[in-house]
């Protein structure tokens, strides 16, 4: 069980209210088709409204993935976007047109980490430990980097162009020359590292991990900076300036100095931080949790400014525009929403209705609340199947990596749980990686008694068949 994976169904993009067409990637042929629209008739000054509109980014959203989208990057320029999602796509965007322009796949597992490289390249980065290159139109990567023997969960590319960075849940770090070389491992992290940057400058990378440590590795080879904060990081980004910022476990935002030391912390919110952006200029920070908003952080001041509600699911990923306000953000919901991060307000508005909430039926329930921050990983019902955490049905008494049809990790099945009331109360009184070593779950308790008890007796009601 988890409450969110840092890993990956009907994919549908749709352009704002004025567009022609809907594009619709079939799961099951994994092809991309493209269907008309008809419109009732217009009157003239309003089709040439519509056909304005169509044409003004700022009026779509973008839906294509079938999945939670895990990881977003945006070009230098601002006219594309890369997407990637736990279906184990990804999708490479038109911002201009709002329209899906090409589906990647490759990744045998959730797409976790994108990025653009020079040329109009791009990189994604998967479960699966692969990175794989692609060039604009081509169906099939121009080179894979293999090497990780875990998921590899976030991606850097140096300010030169010239190096790549990956960051991985098997402890390491990477460096691949992306111009012929050999790679680089960069060891030293406990437990699964969650992010990595380069400085602006060029001359180190910043990774950040669980084992409540940020390292800052001089690329010249001497021995890394390691700063030590009080809690596990999902994430990191590092400022034109050089300043370092880390996405907290507990909602906080922790700010370091170039040099390693601490300067300075924010809460963002009541519950995980799991992707964090600084806009070009360095201005804003966003920080993205479980619960389905974005912190928006005004850097210098360490000021909250506002905060970007969604749908109240996880937001995996943000990346600004170069615009310095305009922001992405993707979501469980498999959407991908514009923000202006300075008024707090969504830019457009999708047609298509968002996707029938599994907990509609609990309202009110504290258990059910607490659980929200699960049901983009876990179901509760053994014909809704699995996602991209095991079902939960049926959990009660049921050993630890057991259930038929889902594949688990092997550590998991060495060790000797049974899933109880107790057993999974005490999963998120400690966390999961002291509990569940090995797990694919990212770290994270919940804090409260009265919490877990109301998840597990939530949890008893839902899941056990009568």
């Amino acid at each position: 069980m988890a409450a969110f994976h840092a890993i990956p169904v009907l994919p549908v993009w749709q352009h704002g209210v004025s567009s022609a067409s809907i594009a619709t990637l079939c799961p099951r042929r994994r092809t991309l088709y493209t269907h008309d629209v008809k419109f009732p008739a217009l009157t003239i000054c309003a089709v040439i409204a519509a056909l304005l509109a169509a044409f003004v980014p700022a009026h779509a959203q973008l839906r294509g993935h079938g999945g939670p989208v895990r990881a977003l990057a945006i070009s230098p320029d601002g006219g594309e976007a890369i997407s990637g999602s736990f279906d184990t796509s990804a999708i490479r965007w038109s911002l201009t047109r709002n329209t899906a322009e090409q589906v990647l796949r490759f990744h045998a597992d959730a797409v976790n980490a994108v990025a653009f490289l020079k040329n109009g390249r791009v990189v994604t980065a998967g479960a699966d430990g692969r990175i794989a290159i692609w060039t604009e139109g081509k169906q099939q990567p121009d080179s894979i980097f293999e090497g990780h023997t875990a998921p590899v969960v976030a991606l850097a590319v140096s300010p030169d162009g010239t190096l790549l960075a990956s960051a991985s849940w098997d402890h390491t770090v990477r460096l691949w020359p992306l111009t012929g070389g050999v790679t680089r491992v960069l060891e030293g992290h406990t437990q699964n590292v969650n992010g990595v940057a380069f400085a602006p400058d060029g001359k180190s990378v910043v990774s950040a991990a669980y084992d409540l440590t940020v390292r800052i590795w001089p690329l010249s080879g001497s021995a890394p900076t390691i700063v030590t904060v009080p809690i596990p990081l999902n994430a990191v980004a590092v400022a034109p300036d050089g300043e370092i910022v880390a996405g907290g476990a507990n909602g906080k935002v922790y700010f370091l100095k170039s040099s390693g030391e601490l300067d300075g912390e924010i809460e963002a919110g009541p519950t995980p931080v799991i992707s964090v952006a600084v806009s070009a200029n360095g201005s804003l920070v966003a920080a993205a949790g479980i619960r389905g908003s974005v912190a928006v952080i005004e850097r210098k001041p360490r000021k909250l400014a506002r905060t970007l509600v969604g749908p109240g699911l996880p937001v995996w990923s943000v990346a600004f525009f170069p615009d310095n306000r305009t922001l992405l953000t993707g979501g469980a919901d498999r959407m991908i929403r514009r923000w202006d991060a300075i008024s707090g307000d969504p830019i457009g508005s999708a047609i298509m209705g968002a996707p029938e909430d599994p907990l509609a039926a609990y309202a009110g329930d504290r258990g059910a609340d607490v659980f929200r921050a699960c049901v983009a990983c876990h179901t509760l019902t053994p014909d809704e199947g699995n996602k991209a955490g095991p079902t939960l049905a049926g959990i009660f008494g049921r050993r630890i990596a057991t259930l038929p049809g889902y594949n688990f990790s092997d550590p998991l099945k060495l060790l000797d749980i049974v899933w109880t009331p107790e057993t999974v109360s005490k999963l998120f009184e400690i966390g999961p990686m002291a509990y569940t070593p090995g797990t694919k779950m990212p770290e994270q308790t919940i804090g409260s008694a009265e919490d877990r008890k109301a998840l597990v007796d939530f949890l008893v009601r839902t899941t056990t068949q009568k």
